[in-house]
């Protein structure tokens, strides 16, 4: 795990890498908003080639996703923005500390996931079906230790208010 490193340069171009554990990931463009070493903010437009209905929220073209990423930590938060600007939420994904170097991001998902609404009132723990088959707790007992205290962590913060402190 990487901790502190040289800063990627605001407003500089970056490609995030989405990883599966087990799967090849996806990349796309973004440009960095700030990185103070640890940890790094970019913003991206909704990669997918198509609009995606979770039915708690609906990711489409025009949507705006400032994402965060850690070097230290073991989660990931995207928050989310409609072309108008209008919050939509938080998508947090319980992952590897980020491996940042110049010019990329690659963020490695463990298949455990949190949505936060706008407005806080709603707050959903994801994927813990696919965490479980995942086989990561068998692999990568301390691996898996930490995404499930990760994803404790996020959903305490959120469910006090406190998720926006996070992401200043």
């Amino acid at each position: 795990m990487s901790t502190a490193s040289t800063p990627l340069k605001a407003g500089s171009d970056v490609t995030v890498t989405l990883v599966k554990e087990s799967r090849s990931g996806i990349g796309y463009p973004a440009v960095v908003v700030r990185d103070d070493g640890t940890h790094a903010v970019v913003r991206a437009p909704w990669a997918a080639p198509a609009d995606r209905d979770f039915g708690f929220v609906r990711f489409e073209r025009g949507d705006v996703f400032t994402e965060h990423y850690w070097r230290d930590r073991w989660y990931a938060v995207k928050e989310v923005r409609a072309a108008d600007g209008t919050l939509k939420g938080w998508y947090c994904d319980i992952t590897r500390p980020a491996e940042i170097t110049p010019g990329a991001v690659v963020s490695t998902d463990l298949d455990l996931d949190l949505w936060v609404s706008a407005d806080g009132a709603t707050v959903l723990r994801l994927d813990e079906d696919e965490f479980e088959e995942s086989g990561l707790e068998r692999r990568d007992p301390d691996a898996a230790a930490k995404a499930r205290a990760a994803l404790d962590e996020l959903e305490e913060l959120a469910r006090g208010g406190g998720l926006t402190g996070l992401l200043d």
